[in-house]
Order: C-alpha cells, then structure tokens, then sequence
C-alpha cells in the first residue's frame, strides 16, 4: 500500500537539550512549539513485496542505507504492523535542509504519519507522536496541530506532544531569515550528547518548568511583549549552554549576529519582533501578525539574508492523495 503525509517542521519558544534516553529520545526537559506553515516535507511510502530492499530518497538524492536513521524507523513501523516487506520512500522538503530549520523534526513526523498508513497500522495522534519521536526527538511535536507542548515524560508512553491552543488562537508569524543553505558541522542528535558537559546545564534545568509555565500563560493572555521577551531570553539561554559545552557548538555564523542585532534594532524603532535560533544558522524573528510583511521586508532588505520565509502557525502532519511517485 502507498500513503502520503505532509508535516510541517516547528520552532520552539522554550527548547529542550539533552537525553534522558538516547535510544527512546526522551528529553531532558519539556518544550513549547509552534507548527510552520511554510516550511514542509512531504514524503510518500510504498511497501511491497516487488522491492528487494528499502530505497530512500530525498530532494532527489539517494541515501546510503548503511546506519540511517529512516531505515530503522521503517523497522520499528514493520515490526508494529507485523510485516516485513521492503519499503520505497521519496521525500521533498520546500526549505534548506540540516541548516537548522528542523528538517528531520518535519521529515520524521511526515515518515511516521505515512509509514504507519501505508504498513496498515491505525494509531492515534498520541501514537503517531511517540513513534515519531523515537526516530527525532522534535518530530514528535510536528504531529498535533498549532502550538504544541511536549509533555516531559520519564517513560515513552509518557513522553509526547499536544496541541495546547490551535492554529488560529495567537495572531503571530514566524519570519524565518535564511543566512546560509549549508549544512551545519555537527547535526543535533549529535550534539545533544554533549549537552551535560555545560556548567550552566543544571541551572538551565531548574528554571525550565518556570519558564514553560509563563509563556503558556502569556500566550493565552495573547500578551505579546512578555510572549517576546520569554522568547529571545530563552534562544540566549540555551545557545550558552551550546557554547560552554566540551566542546563547545558554535552553530552562528557572522550573519547569524548582524540579523539578531538587527532585529533589536528593528524593536528600538517600534517594530516589536523577536528572534529565536534552533541548532544552526538561519534566524526565526517572531513578530505579529499585522506586521509580519514590514518585518520581511527589512529583512529581505540585508545583504547577509539569502531568502525569507514567512510562517504563520500551522496543521500538524496529516494525510494526502498527491503521491510523489
């Protein structure tokens, strides 16, 4: 049988870093996400008995199938299906991949959805979301729609994400400003192994649930400026744990800082916005809605910016007829 699925990837306002479990990914911190509207995977999946082995290809590139973490993922759907037919996977994503726009939070969650269709299995949102999230720990809050908290569990039935207000509850965007398209030197599931090392780790730790608790208050307040604040105050946080690490992960580049600080000085001139930096280059600057083109525009207008991408928040992963192949 063939399905496909099309997942959004996310970004988070309050981050996680670091594992309890390496091999079920659970966290060592819950998270608060939204769902991008713009940046997508879709990926379709055919198990059937004519493939000699699994094919995976991505973007039209063909992956090795040597250690990959897809293949194993289609293990884990296999076995839950009980079959053990070979599957053939084609994925596209609309936006830069391993840049750190959570490509594989998107390409996971979209694998998972249609994977688990396509090898006869029907599972819940709550399902869907624990599988995902063992083949990419932030796949798992591409599942369930709009913002999305990622509940911080200490087993894996436990540990997996809900909507907490829909799509349309909090009039924001998310302009995504594209610095770089290169790949970044360390992906994440690597450098959260390194996570503990940081002096600040415990630290961090022990405010997180505090901070989780004011931002899901400001956001049903719809109080941007404090929403904001939380926002950016977090992104710093948590890059200084990435920085005081041994050793230490350097994800920005020289045009990672001109942007953040432009982006302050876009809010000095009355155009509130606000950035946050997942594990990698490229800037999310938050803004409202009303103003989500003004601040495109300035941003487009950099000559360290390559593209813009402008997000409102969006679905999580769900079904579709048009089939890559």
């Amino acid at each position: 049988m063939k399905a496909t699925s099309v997942a959004p990837s996310n970004i988070a306002f309050i981050k996680y870093w670091g594992r309890k479990n390496e091999e079920l990914r659970l966290p060592e911190n819950g998270s608060i996400s939204m769902n991008l509207s713009g940046l997508q995977t879709t990926t379709t999946v055919e198990f059937n008995e004519k493939f000699n082995q699994d094919e995976i290809t991505i973007t039209g590139v063909k992956e090795d199938l040597k250690n990959n973490r897809a293949v194993k993922h289609l293990g884990r759907i296999r076995s839950m299906a009980k079959i053990d037919l070979k599957a053939k996977v084609v994925t596209k994503n609309n936006f830069p991949t391993g840049t750190g726009l959570s490509s594989s939070a998107s390409g996971f969650a979209a694998l998972t959805v249609a994977s688990s269709k396509a090898a006869g299995l029907k599972l819940s949102e709550k399902d869907l979301s624990i599988l995902a999230r063992q083949g990419s720990g932030s796949a798992c809050r591409s599942i369930p729609d709009g913002i999305v908290e990622w509940l911080d569990g200490n087993t894996s039935d436990t540990s997996y994400a809900v909507s907490i207000f829909p799509p349309d509850y909090f009039d924001i965007a998310d302009v995504t400003a594209v610095v770089s398209t290169e790949k970044k030197f360390l992906p994440t599931s690597e450098g959260q192994k390194t996570a503990k090392t940081s002096p600040f780790f415990e630290k961090r730790l022990q405010g997180i649930n505090g901070e989780i608790r004011e931002i899901k208050n400001a956001i049903k307040e719809k109080d941007f400026t404090k929403f904001g604040e939380i926002v950016e105050k977090e992104a710093l946080e948590f890059h200084s744990i990435l920085f005081t690490s041994s050793p230490p992960l350097f994800y920005w580049t020289p045009q990672t800082v001109l942007v953040m600080k432009q982006v302050q000085a876009l809010r000095r001139d009355g155009l509130e916005s606000y950035f946050t930096i997942n594990t990698g280059q490229d800037i999310h600057v938050i803004c409202q809605k009303n103003d989500a083109e003004k601040v495109s525009k300035k941003l487009s207008a950099l000559s360290e910016v390559n593209n813009v991408i402008v997000n409102y928040p969006a679905r999580g992963a769900y079904l579709t007829d048009k089939h890559l192949f």
